[in-house]
Formats: C-alpha cells, structure tokens, sequence
C-alpha cells in the first residue's frame, strides 16, 4: 500500500514537473526570444512587378541569380543572394492561358535551379535538380500556364543545397489571374490593397550579418523578415486589404492571426480561390504553404499581425523544437481614413470539381519518417534497416536517390495518397505537378479554410493524411517529378522522392518503380 502510495506520489510529481518544463518552454521559448524588442518602424517592401518582353505571342522574363549584399539591420550590409538583385525577387504576375518563356542566367559560384512551386508544367520545365543551371549558364523553359489563379513562387531546388539558397535570399512570387479572379469583387490592386507577404525566420549576428548555421537538421530563427523587411511596419487604407501570405521559412510553422483577435477571411489556399469566404480568426501555415486572406480595416485601428503558439499544449511543446509556432509579433499594420468604403465579399468565389473516390484508379501509400531500409539492388528485398543518423528522415524507408523512381503514375489516373506521419514531428508534405484536395485527417474531413487547391499541407505526428488528385497533360519516362518534406533542411537531406507520370502504353506503366539511365556528371554533382 505504501508502495503504491510512493508510486503515484511520483507520478503526480512527475506530471507536474513536466507541465512546469513544458510552461518554461512555452514562455522562454514562444512569448520572449523571437522578435523581441523591436519597434516596427522600417517601412514594408513591396516585391516590384517584373515586366515581360513580348516575342512571338509569349511573354519572356529575364532572370539572373545573383550574390548581393543587403542591410538588413542599422545600415550593416551582409551577404546576400537574389534574383535580379541583392535579396528575394520581382513578382511574376500571368493570366491563366498565357505562354512564357524564362531566361534564367546563374550568376553565383554554385548550380543552382529554379523550381516554379504549385505550377503544373512539364517535367523538363519543373526546375528540379534534373535541370540544374551551371555557373555562368543559361536555362530556358517554356510553357503554358494552366493553373487557375493562385498564389504560387519560386525559388531553388538544388539537391542538397536548397535550404542554403533559399535561406539567403533565393525567393520570390508568381501570382496568377484568371477570368473568374478578375471579375470578382475583391481587392485585386497590387501592392496597395492586395499586398504579398513572404514571411521567412532568420538569425543575425550581434554585428547585423545574416548567420545560417549550416543543415543539421530543421532551423528555427529568431528574427522575422516580411518581405525581406526587418521590423516592418506597413500603412494601409482602412477599407478591405487582401494579404497573400507564403510561409517562406525553411522549418518554422506559424499561426497568423491579429494582435486584437479580430475575424478575418480566407478566400484562397495554394493553389486556387476557395468556394466561399472562411471566416477566422487564426491560420496555420506550414513552410511551403499559401494563404490569402482578407482584412477588414475600416475601424482605421492600429494592429499587429501575429503568430500564436498552437492551442493543443502537446503538439506546441513538439513544436518547440521542431517547427515553431510560438507567440510573437511579426509586422504592424496602420491605417489610414479614406472615404473609399470596400463592398462585401462576394459569397461565392470559385467552382471545385471534386472527385468521389469511385473514380480513384489507385490509393497509394507513403510513410514520413520510421527506419530507413537498405534494398539489395537486384532482388528488391530488404537487407538492413536503420534509424540514420538523425537528421536523415526517409520516405517509404528510402533517401532520396536521383536515379530511383519511386512510384511510377499513369497518365489520366485518379489517385489517392495516404500520407502517414511514422515520426515525432510534423511535416509539410509537398507534391510537384498537381495541386490536390484533402479528404481527411485521421479520418476526419477538413476543416473549410483547407477544402481548396493544395500542393503543401503539414502531416502531424503519428497523423495519416489523405489526399487526392488527378495527374494530366505531362507525362515522361525519363525525367520525373518530386514529392517531398518542404522542411528545407530535411528535403536536402533525402526526405525526398521521385515519381514519373507514364502514358498508358509505356512498359513502366503499372510498375512499382525503375532505375533512371542518368548523365553521370549531372547525377554525381547532384548527390554532392
């Protein structure tokens, strides 16, 4: 009996113990250390439009990535890189239909590419590390764009090297309109009542330079770059204003929302307008991810647009120390009075054709994180199995391998994947080519805000996501597409495979995956 006693004393103690650790987290680690002390009084940057040259009915843009230096904090100037300057990039902006062109220069000391995020373009076009652009060198792609409008970007997608790309500076969006946008009425004027904001964690050392402390895994910041503005402050016309909103970091998650609580509505996710208006509150946005939202201003108060520690107590400690999402002020918001009054949100924005899973040709599973598995290259089986070596997280128990196809898809085909999460953190998942639609957590459907277009959502520990899509118009044997952690640093180190989408008559069609006859030079500098 005494026994007992002892034991469940300790247990209490223990549990006690552990939410004082978790609270200590929670305070030093969400509510002080990130963006701390700050006064918000740099007044925002607003990436400029790009113009095209028009040439034989495409619109061609002029590229060039670029070391630079940029000062970010009291005049210090750090290293920086950029496209067509010192740091992120111009803003693309196309209609749905039109044909483009790229001429990308590379102009740093490294390969580089550029992967277009969210777009659905032909393989050779994807800008994936099987189209590096060497140094000093020139890509061209070409195609048409096809997606609905929506907020995508770009940026690099060097095997092993994209976190550091990125991290400097290697960013930037493409915004496409459609027919439907454009006639709806909502603020639709760029970069004064329908203003992007890439929102990216960084660290600076106590001189003011930009400090990356190289990939060993996921990376938190402490300092709050929007738009590449450090303590940004930003005015706006208190009337009705749009955000387009890209988690730009590399690792951390955010939950946005406003200093003084107040509603606001999604009208968009990744890849497309939503059926209707959500209204919120907060919402969540994992690296990768894409939100617009709309902001209703005419109170003409002064607000900070913030991120809020997630309210489930166990998911806020895991995401402490991977991932983020803590409490802390991101960029203050005035206003100024006009007489201009904004009309109400049309209720209905957008049509979704959803498909119902009798239409399905093959659910597909895939497993985020668990043991990584070595395979005997001529019998297939399984010889070893490991946990690696810890910042090395698999997907179906491989790392990324340029030469391997890891599922083969055919051309037309419905499919669903179920993403389940065999780890102890969360992952954004990102899928090339398609955007998809959610059907259910665990079972349960999603909430609203998330029943759009996606190509990015985050798999929660130990949580199976299911997703659907169709993939159409492209298809290669040779050259595949990506699927992988958009957690930068876990992408560069092989949380990430490679599908092909096949026509019907191909030999892999059906198959379970195959060998790539690689450019020898390509594939040893991409495994570098």
């Amino acid at each position: 009996m005494q026994t007992s006693i002892l034991l469940r004393r300790f247990s209490i103690g223990l549990i006690a113990a552990t939410l004082i650790f978790m609270a200590i987290v929670a305070y030093f680690g969400y509510f002080r250390t990130v963006n701390s002390g700050l006064d918000f009084t740099n007044t925002l940057h607003i990436p400029p439009l790009i113009e095209p040259e028009l040439q034989n009915g495409e619109k061609v843009y002029t590229l060039a990535l670029q070391k630079g230096q940029q000062a970010f904090i009291d005049g210090v100037k750090t290293n920086t890189l950029g496209f067509n300057g010192n740091y992120l990039g111009p803003t693309i902006k196309v209609s749905t239909g039109d044909n483009v062109r790229f001429n990308i220069i590379n102009e740093l000391d490294e390969v580089s590419t550029v992967h277009w995020h969210g777009m659905h373009v032909p393989p050779e076009m994807d800008g994936t590390p099987h189209q590096p652009i060497a140094v000093g060198g020139m890509w061209q792609p070409h195609y048409e764009i096809k997606n609905e409008a929506s907020t995508m970007w770009y940026h690099p997608h060097t095997h092993g090297r994209t976190a550091h790309q990125s991290y400097f500076g290697l960013a930037a969006f493409f915004i496409i309109e459609d027919d439907n946008s454009k006639s709806l009425d909502i603020p639709q004027t760029y970069g004064e009542d329908d203003i992007p904001l890439v929102v990216q964690d960084r660290i600076f050392t106590d001189a003011g330079t930009l400090f990356y402390p190289g990939n060993g895994g996921a990376f938190l910041g402490d300092s709050i770059l929007v738009n590449g503005t450090y303590n940004p402050s930003v005015t706006v016309d208190g009337k009705l204003v749009r955000f387009r909103i890209l988690n730009g970091s590399n690792s951390r998650i955010y939950r946005f929302g406003f200093s003084d609580g107040r509603t606001f509505h999604q009208i968009a996710t990744d890849g497309g307008l939503l059926e209707a208006p959500v209204a919120l509150d907060q919402v969540k946005l994992s690296p990768g991810e894409r939100a617009e939202i709309v902001v209703d201003f005419s109170d003409n108060q002064t607000v900070m647009l913030m991120s809020y520690p997630d309210p489930n107590l166990l998911a806020m400690v895991e995401n402490a120390f991977e991932g983020g999402s803590g409490r802390f002020e991101i960029l203050k918001i005035e206003v100024a009075p006009t007489d201009s009054v904004s009309p109400p949100l049309p209720t209905v924005l957008n049509v979704i054709e959803r498909w119902s899973e009798a239409e399905v040709d093959r659910v597909r599973p895939l497993q985020l994180a668990g043991p990584i598995t070595q395979v005997d290259a001529e019998t297939g089986e399984v010889v070893a199995r490991n946990t690696g070596s810890g910042r090395q997280i698999p997907i179906n128990g491989n790392l990324m391998d340029m030469a391997r196809v890891d599922e083969v898809i055919t051309l037309g085909d419905i499919e669903i994947w179920e993403v389940t999460n065999a780890g102890g953190i969360p992952h954004p998942f990102h899928v090339h080519d398609v955007q998809f639609l959610v059907l259910d957590r665990d079972g349960v459907a999603p909430p609203p805000n998330e029943r759009g277009w996606k190509d990015t959502t985050l798999v929660n520990a130990g949580e199976t996501v299911r997703i659907i899509a169709q993939f159409t118009d492209f298809a290669s044997e040779t050259v595949p597409y990506m699927f992988h952690c958009h957690i930068m640093e876990h992408e560069d180190n092989g949380m990430m495979g490679q599908f092909t989408v096949v026509a019907p008559s191909s030999e892999y069609a059906g198959s379970d995956g195959y060998m790539l006859d690689l450019d020898p030079m390509l594939h040893g500098h991409m495994d570098h």
